[in-house]
C-alpha cells in the first residue's frame, strides 16, 4: 500500500525559484535497476515508514522519520561478500563526481534513476554528494576531477544546472534531498595555499581565481532554492582544521562563501569526515588529560590540537559558524562509513600512564591510523555507527556517505587508468608532515578511485564497531 509523502520541512526563507523540469532520460539498464531495487526494498526490514513525521524538537531535519535511500548498485555489491548481507540494506550517498554521472555511464544508474528506485522503495530521503569542482582534489599530488581549474562555466552549466534541474521535477516533490555540496574542498583554501608546508600550486590557482567559492556558492544557491533539497556544506574533519586558526579561518570562508550567493538562509547544516575514520568520541583519552605534568597537546599525535574526535570539533565549528551569521538550527551530519575501529586493535582502555604521554595517548586512541592525515584506503578501519537520525544532541544524523568498500585510489600508476594513482595510496609511499616520514597506512592492491575494492570491504566488515551480528 502506498505511503503518504513525507511533511515539508520548515524552511528559513521562501525559495527563489522552481526550474522547469527536463525532459526525462531513460534509464540505462532497466532490467538491472528494478532487480536490484526490488531486492534493496526487500532488504529494508523495519525501516522508519517514508511518512512518519518528524520527533518533537527535530524540525528541519531532513533525516527526521525518513526512510533513506539504500543504493542499489552498492547494496547489490555490498550482499555478494560474505557477510555483506548484513549491512547491505543500509542507505548510503549517491555520488555525482562526473558529469556524466548525472545521466549514468554506460549501464550504471543516473541521478534519474536513483531519484525513481528511491520512490519505488518507498523511500523519503535521497543523500546526493556533488564532487565535480573544477581544479577538484586540488591538495593531491595527483588532483584527479576531470574539469580544469579554469572550467568554472562548465561545472556551473553542464553539472550544477542538469542536477538541479532534475530534482526540481515534480515527480520527486516528496522526496528530500540532503545534499553535500563538495566534500573537502574549501577546507584546502585554508591549509593547502599560501605559506603552508603543503601549499599546491592547483589549490593557489582556484583560490585565486575563485573557482571553488564561486562554484560551491552557485550549487548552494541553485540548489538551495528547491524547496525539497537541504544543502550542506562541508568541513572536512577535526585532523584538518580543529585548531583554532584554521577551523576560524575555514568557518569565515564558509560563512563569506555563502553570503556571497545570497545563500545563508539555505544552507540546512554541515557534513564532517566524509570518506574519513575520525572517531566520533574517543573513549579513553580526552582533551584536557595530561601524564605526569605533560598536556595531551604536546603528543606527537594531538600535536596542539583541542580536539581529539569528531563531535565536540562538528559542533565547535557550528557555533562558530552560528556565530557569524547562520541560523541556530544549522544541523550536522557525521559520516560513519569507515570510522569503526573495531578488531583486535581497537584499545579496551586508557593506555599507560607511568610512561610519556606518546604511550598514554597512542595506547588509548580508537583511531588507529599512523597519522590523523593518512585519508586513503586505511589499514585496520572498521564500519562505524549504523545510520541514524538524530543520534545525539546537535547531531542532525550519523550516516554512511562514503559507500563503504569503494576505493579510494591506487597507488599503482597505469597508463590505462581513468583517473591517476595517488601515491597516498601506496602502502610504501612516506611523505614529510612536520619534518617526519608517515608511511600511508594505505592497504596494498586497491583498485581505481570509484572501483569495488572487495578485500576492504571485507576488513570493515571484520573490523565493524559496534561489532555485526
Amino acid at each position: 500500500m502506498p505511503q503518504p509523502p513525507l511533511p515539508p520541512l520548515p524552511r528559513r526563507r521562501t525559495a527563489r525559484r522552481t526550474p522547469a523540469a527536463p525532459a526525462r532520460v531513460t534509464p540505462r539498464s532497466p532490467t538491472a535497476v528494478l532487480a536490484a531495487v526490488l531486492t534493496s526494498v526487500l532488504a529494508l526490514g523495519a525501516a522508519a515508514p517514508a511518512g512518519a513525521a518528524a520527533p518533537t524538537g527535530e524540525a528541519g531535519n531532513p533525516y527526521a522519520g525518513a526512510r533513506g535511500y539504500v543504493n542499489p548498485e552498492w547494496s547489490a555489491r555490498a550482499a555478494a561478500e560474505p557477510g555483506g548481507e548484513a549491512v547491505a540494506g543500509q542507505p548510503t550517498a549517491v555520488w555525482l563526481d562526473e558529469i556524466a554521472d548525472i545521466g549514468g555511464r554506460g549501464d550504471a544508474m543516473g541521478l534519474r534513476d536513483h531519484l525513481d528506485a528511491a520512490l519505488a522503495q518507498n523511500a523519503g530521503l535521497v543523500q546526493l554528494v556533488l564532487y565535480d569542482l573544477p581544479g577538484r582534489d586540488c591538495e593531491r599530488e595527483n588532483p584527479s576531477g576531470e574539469l580544469g581549474p579554469a572550467e568554472l562555466d562548465r561545472y556551473k552549466r553542464e553539472f550544477v544546472d542538469p542536477t538541479a534541474g532534475i530534482l526540481a521535477d515534480p515527480d520527486y516533490a516528496d522526496l528530500r534531498i540532503a545534499a553535500v555540496v563538495e566534500p573537502n574542498s574549501l577546507p584546502r583554501l585554508i591549509t593547502n595555499t599560501g605559506s603552508a608546508w603543503n601549499a599546491t600550486f592547483t589549490c593557489e590557482t582556484v583560490k585565486e581565481n575563485g573557482a571553488y567559492v564561486q562554484g560551491v556558492g552557485y550549487a548552494l544557491a541553485e540548489l538551495g532554492a528547491l524547496p525539497n533539497v537541504h544543502p550542506y556544506l562541508d568541513i572536512s574533519h577535526h585532523g584538518l582544521l580543529g585548531w583554532e586558526e584554521n577551523r576560524d579561518a575555514a568557518a569565515r570562508l564558509l560563512y563569506e562563501t555563502a553570503a556571497r550567493a545570497d545563500a545563508v538562509d539555505l544552507v540546512r547544516g554541515v557534513t564532517t569526515n566524509v570518506a574519513d575514520y575520525s572517531v566520533l568520541h574517543e573513549e579513553h583519552f580526552g582533551a584536557d588529560d595530561t601524564v605526569n605534568g605533560v598536556h595531551v597537546r604536546q603528543s606527537r599525535w594531538v600535536d596542539w590540537n583541542p580536539h581529539v574526535d569528531e563531535v565536540p570539533y562538528a559542533l565547535a565549528f557550528r557555533d562558530e559558524l552560528v556565530r557569524l551569521g547562520f541560523g541556530r538550527d544549522l544541523g550536522v551530519v557525521v559520516d560513519t562509513s569507515r570510522n569503526g575501529w573495531g578488531g583486535p586493535g581497537r584499545p579496551a582502555g586508557p593506555g599507560p600512564r607511568n610512561g610519556s604521554v606518546d604511550d598514554y595517548v597512542d595506547g588509548s586512541r580508537l583511531d588507529r591510523r599512523i597519522s590523523l592525515g593518512n585519508w586513503c584506503n586505511q589499514d585496520g578501519a572498521g564500519l562505524g555507527e549504523r545510520p541514524a537520525a538524530a543520534p545525539e544532541p546537535g547531531i542532525d544524523a550519523y550516516a554512511w556517505i562514503k559507500n563503504p568498500g569503494i576505493s579510494d585510489g591506487t597507488g599503482e600508476p597505469s597508463p590505462v587508468d581513468v583517473r591517476p594513482h595517488q601515491p597516498m595510496c601506496d602502502p610504501a609511499y612516506g611523505r614529510p608532515p612536520r619534518g617526519s616520514s608517515t608511511p600511508s597506512g594505505a592497504v596494498p592492491g586497491a583498485p581505481p578511485a570509484g572501483e569495488w575494492f572487495p578485500a576492504y570491504f571485507r576488513m570493515l566488515l571484520a573490523n565493524a564497531w559496534p561489532p555485526l551480528p
